[in-house]
């Protein structure tokens, strides 16, 4: 038997006034955090069993992929780890500590003509 719109409004009228006890929610958050650890546990539990359930049942397959990575990782350690015969260190020389004097800046700037009749002619750049 369907119930009929108006039987279903009635049936939410009244229960949108009925609350649940205190005693439910504290039930209720004991029930949820222990749920929580229990998932927790067996999402780790979970992961080693399927690991060795992967070993226990090895087929063809697996031993081909097995094979692979093992020839991969050689592959790479092979490239990436340096030889320690191979380096050649190039001879050192003595630095030279010797101080260059600076060019003469005086000079340069008593060669500038700086009077406001030169303004705009040639020497100067305008940008």
């Amino acid at each position: 038997m369907k119930p009929t719109v108006e039987q279903v409004e009635t049936l939410l009228a009244l229960k949108r006034h009925e609350l649940p006890g205190e005693e439910y929610w504290q039930d209720f958050l004991c029930e949820f955090h222990h749920r929580q650890r229990v998932s927790a546990r067996v999402g780790v539990s979970s992961l080693v069993g399927n690991i060795s359930q992967w070993f226990s049942d090895l087929r063809a397959s697996r031993w081909v992929y097995g094979a692979g990575l093992a020839y991969a990782a050689a592959t790479i350690a092979f490239i990436l780890i340096p030889r320690g015969g191979d380096v050649i260190q190039a001879p050192a020389t003595p630095v030279n500590y010797q101080v260059l004097p600076a060019a003469q800046p005086i000079e340069q700037l008593e060669e500038l003509d700086l009077s406001p009749e030169t303004q705009g002619s040639i020497g100067e750049q305008v940008f």
